[in-house]
């Protein structure tokens, strides 16, 4: 069974960085596309950044230059490192992935950016 669980949020302010973290287990992370999108309240879940299978990584245009997808084989975990914050970064973040064309999603962590 495919599990996927983040942490790594909080509050920060603009300006500020966070770490987060996707541990997976039932999958082996390096064999698949790993993905972290974002949902802001009131909006839509927006995709954030993927890292493909063989590293290639690319970012949604309001992240990019700022944040950073990798990934650790040897603990199957899945980051994404956030530099200067910004409040419209304010969201709840999750990590996504495809296994044989169906989506698991973990649970969620919230990430808050206010001064």
């Amino acid at each position: 069974q495919v599990q996927l669980v983040e942490s790594g949020g909080g509050l920060v302010q603009p300006g500020g960085s966070l770490r987060l973290s996707c541990a997976a287990s039932g999958i082996v992370v390096r064999s698949y596309d790993m993905a972290w999108h974002r949902q802001a309240p009131g909006k839509q879940r927006e995709f954030v950044a993927r890292i493909r299978n063989g590293d290639y990584t690319n970012y949604a245009d309001a992240v990019k230059g700022r944040f950073t997808i990798s990934r650790d084989n040897a603990k199957n975990t899945v980051y994404l490192e956030m530099n200067n914050l910004k409040p419209d970064d304010t969201a709840d973040y999750y990590c996504n992935v495809l296994v044989l064309g169906y989506p698991y999603w973990g649970q969620g962590t919230q990430v808050t950016v206010a001064s």
